[in-house]
């Protein structure tokens, strides 16, 4: 499990989950369980770990924790989360752990398609199941579309242009691996921010595969439902859109920020902030661990 994927701000999102031994606990994306054994490590023998997640490898993962009576896995996307609970006969739980970030082995993994690093098919689907790949994003979108996945999600700034090349080029000739991708990327790419251009490139293509941001706000309208009264949510977001939509949802209980008032003026929010800024890593786990740079905790409560 440790050489799949190193855990982001491990102690500091145990400690926020202010774990109770006999508790019902969610671990939302499993990757290679390492805040999962963080949660079972906690619990007494009474306790419950649900853990979520849509990746093959994430569940052959999880066979080492199978013989843990308190463990559960469950093959699903956390968008899913209440409906297989309730397959379960749980209601209510004491704590939602959320690590959004990819895990070093997908990242790792060439014939994934995640990272700029290797060549190797353009797919990168969590679910290896799931239809839509980066090769039909790239290659079938309509201009206006692709504009928008690179602008929108990718926080490209030659969206407009990009997006026009893409679909120049792919009249010629389909575009079918990550080398072809990057060749045609090159002449776009900013002088000197070509690997932060090439991130955001493909944080925009992954983002639309795996409809990351509408499973993210599916899943964060469950939470105040699913949390008993003081019942904690603990979200790792590691870029601004993913942790725009937790930060405004945990204020105000809506994506937009805007808070709701009731007939009295009173503050209509399921949740509440337990901290004013979001946690993030030490610098030590930043040396250790470069993909901590860009992570932050947020936590709060169920009223």
């Amino acid at each position: 499990m440790a050489e799949y994927h190193i855990p982001v701000l491990f102690e500091e999102s145990l400690e926020a989950l202010n774990i109770r031994e006999n508790g019902i606990y969610i671990d939302a994306t499993f990757g290679g369980g390492g805040h999962s054994k963080g949660i079972l490590a906690k619990l007494g023998p009474e306790g419950k770990l649900f853990s979520f997640d849509q990746d093959a490898d994430a569940k052959l993962n999880s066979s080492n924790l199978k013989t843990d009576k308190r463990f559960t896995f469950i093959a699903a996307n956390f968008r899913h989360m209440a409906k297989y609970l309730r397959l379960f006969g749980i209601k209510k739980v004491d704590g939602i752990l959320a690590d959004l970030g990819i895990s070093s082995h997908q990242i790792d993994e060439p014939s994934r398609g995640f990272s700029t690093r290797f060549d190797g098919p353009l797919d990168m689907r969590m679910n290896q199941e799931a239809d839509i790949k980066a090769f039909d994003v790239i290659n079938k979108y309509a201009e206006k579309d692709l504009h928008k996945i690179l602008g929108m999600y990718g926080e490209v700034k030659n969206a407009k242009t990009l997006a026009n090349a893409i679909v120049v080029a792919r009249s010629t000739k389909k575009i079918e691996t990550i080398a072809e991708l990057k060749a045609l990327l090159n002449k776009f790419t900013p002088r000197g921010k070509e690997n932060k251009y090439l991130a955001q490139v493909f944080q925009g293509i992954r983002i639309e595969v795996n409809q990351e941001l509408e499973a993210l706000k599916e899943f964060l309208l469950q939470t105040p439902d699913l949390l008993n009264t003081k019942g904690r949510l603990c979200v790792i977001a590691f870029h601004s859109l993913e942790d725009r939509l937790v930060k405004n949802y945990i204020r105000s209980g809506k994506f937009s920020g805007d808070v709701e008032k009731d007939f009295y003026g009173h503050e209509i929010r399921p949740l509440e902030s337990i901290i004013r800024k979001p946690i993030v890593a030490s610098a030590s786990e930043m040396e250790r661990n470069g993909r901590a740079r860009s992570a932050k905790l947020r936590v709060a409560e169920r009223k």
